[in-house]
């Protein structure tokens, strides 16, 4: 099969779910759920808004808040405008029994436990943090019990929910940029630069990946720390509940099913900016054509641009860069309220909704979150075996730095 047929599969497949997904978040929503959040202030807090965003969405009732740290729950109650707090999101499930759970912690340890107990109380719907969990075995068992107890999960990886995708994805088709030849991605490459960069922020660059290039095949890689291949001795506990870990620098190359290579690099401190509040330079992801590139910034608005002319024949005045919107290249966007609703984690908020209620799967599941925990642990499984192929799915299902520590320590 060719390239072209399967970005024309592709684009078949999802691009009109998508708009019409997205097209439907404006409605106000038929049923009426009950919210119960789950935070720890101290350990991963409440990230990129995952508490507030339910005051702002049709159709919802936010119940109840549990906080371990007793200061961060008063807190939470106050914000929300809630009364109903507890220390324990364990009990706050089994007396509250919500429709939906959001899991809003960034530090990942936490999300295992967290999300089987919110299945195990009969939640209808989960929204998470990403990254999802820590290694592939734990998503399996995730998935394994919403499967049987029919939860629909929601990955927060937001630029996965932008409807500008299935229309990048036909003007792919429709030949913008000639025959694509790869996918680039880069994590922002600031202080957490390597492994770090990879969980935290590169997990949005894996989504974003396997949703042009289709689901991965096999990864080649290497860590390194100091210019060194990362060893016994450099792995140590990672933040955020991450799990053990090495590696300042990372370069990996991924086999996808559509046949495109896709190539992800983060080296710490390689992103060089005058002020710490510049935009990232490097975030994001390239898609590399004869004729081409069509460039994505991550979490950023304007999301994509395409700038035309071989990237292999340089041209002493290069075309400029035109933004892609969701009315075509060039032309301005025409959703009023698109920055603000991807930023506040709405669209994806309310595709979650609209997911329970039509008894789907979200634009970001827990199947695509398993995904992209399962390429990141790849780039490692495959430095722990000296660069070596390693296919999928993963044989080793664990974390590939505990067993590298045993051996090698």
């Amino acid at each position: 099969m060719q390239r072209r047929d399967i970005l024309r599969g592709f684009a078949a497949g999802m691009c009109g779910a998508t708009q019409v997904a997205f097209a439907e978040t404006s409605k106000a929503q038929p049923a009426q759920f009950r919210v119960a959040l789950i935070g720890h202030t101290g350990r991963g807090h409440y990230g990129h808004g995952l508490d507030v965003m339910w005051q702002k969405l049709e159709g919802v009732e936010l119940v109840a808040v549990a906080d371990a740290d007793a200061g961060g729950l008063q807190a939470a109650t106050k914000l929300l405008g809630i009364k109903t707090g507890f220390a324990d999101y364990r009990r706050m499930l089994t007396e509250q029994r919500p429709e939906i759970v959001a899991i809003a912690p960034r530090h990942v340890d936490q999300h295992h436990e967290m999300l089987l107990a919110a299945i195990t109380a009969g939640a209808r719907g989960i929204f998470i943090e990403k990254p999802f969990v820590r290694t592939p075995q734990e998503a399996d068992e995730v998935l394994s019990a919403a499967a049987r107890a029919g939860v629909q999960i929601a990955v927060a990886h937001r630029n996965r929910c932008h409807p500008v995708l299935p229309v990048i994805r036909q003007l792919l088709e429709d030949g913008l940029i000639g025959r694509v030849l790869e996918l680039r991605g880069r994590g922002k490459e600031d202080p957490r630069g390597g492994s770090l960069d990879l969980w935290v922020l590169g997990s949005h660059v894996m989504n974003l990946a396997a949703y042009f290039g289709g689901a991965p095949r096999a990864c080649s890689a290497g860590v390194y720390v100091g210019g060194e291949p990362a060893a016994g001795q450099h792995i140590q506990d990672g933040a955020e509940g991450l799990g053990l870990m090495a590696g300042d620098e990372v370069h990996a190359r991924f086999e996808l099913s559509s046949g495109v290579p896709f190539f992800f690099d983060s080296m710490k401190n390689a992103r060089l900016q005058k002020e710490a509040s510049d935009r990232p330079a490097s975030f994001g992801l390239q898609i590399i054509g004869t004729k081409g590139i069509v460039d994505l910034r991550a979490d950023q608005h304007p999301f994509a641009g395409v700038r035309l002319g071989s990237p292999l024949d340089p041209d002493p005045q290069p075309g400029a860069w035109q933004v892609i919107s969701t009315a075509g290249v060039g032309q301005p966007e025409p959703l009023a309220n698109l920055a603000g609703d991807l930023s506040g984690q709405l669209t994806g908020g309310r595709d979650l909704l609209q997911a329970v209620t039509e008894g789907r799967p979200p634009l970001c599941d827990g199947v695509q979150g398993l995904q992209t925990v399962e390429m990141i642990c790849s780039v490692f499984e495959s430095h722990r075996l000296g660069g070596q192929r390693v296919t999928f799915p993963l044989k080793n299902r664990g974390n590939p730095w505990s067993l590298m520590s045993r051996k090698t320590r």
